[in-house]
Order: C-alpha cells, then structure tokens, then sequence
C-alpha cells in the first residue's frame, strides 16, 4: 500500500515540464493576482484559475503582467497529469510574444 501511495503522489507533481506533455489551451485573462507561497494567479473569462508556481520569485511583476496579459488572450502551456491537466503554467504567451517558459533547460523567467 505504501508503494502504491508514493507513486500515486509523485505522478501528482510537476517536474521538468516539457512541451510534449502539456496540453495547450487559450483563454482571455481577466485577472492577475498574487496567490500563496509566492505564485501568481490568472483567471480566465470562463471562471477558471491558472498559476505560475513562485512567479515572484522568479522575478515576474504583477504590474508589468497586467500590462501585457490583462484582458487577452493568451496560449498556455499545462502540464498532464495522471488525474488530467494541472493549472500549473508551464508556458504564457501573447501571440508569438513567451511571457513566461519553463521549458529551457534553466528555470528562469523572460518577461521584457
């Protein structure tokens, strides 16, 4: 039971997204907020809630982002999961524009 139990956490936690296991959706961004444990929060036109995990750490700004983000839309990059897709982002783009990526090989941000 033990072992079934780790290994049903761990396919619950993101590590190293990569574009081929993400599901790509677009959404119009209505609101930017700060969520906990640093993350920052997108809320899409139809209720529903997406995060950068620690995105103020990484060195994202809320102003800077709702600049860019606020009511547009946007591609995101959502990692799958065994249960579905999670709401972590793993990339946010305007257009042809990458607001934000985890997919190179260092965890950084590329906000302009």
């Amino acid at each position: 039971m033990g072992i079934i139990s780790f290994f049903g956490i761990k396919s619950l936690i993101i590590q190293d997204p990569q574009p081929e296991s993400c599901v790509v959706e677009t959404e119009t961004i209505i609101k930017i907020s700060e969520g906990t444990s640093y993350d920052i929060v997108f809320s899409d036109s139809h209720g529903d809630h997406y995060y950068i995990n620690r995105g103020l750490e990484r060195g994202l700004n809320l102003d800077s982002l709702n600049a860019k983000v606020l009511n547009k839309r946007v591609t995101l990059h959502l990692p799958k999961l065994w249960l579905g897709t999670s709401e972590h982002i793993a990339q946010l783009a305007v257009g042809d524009d990458i607001i934000f990526t985890e997919f190179s090989s260092s965890d950084t941000a590329t906000e302009d």
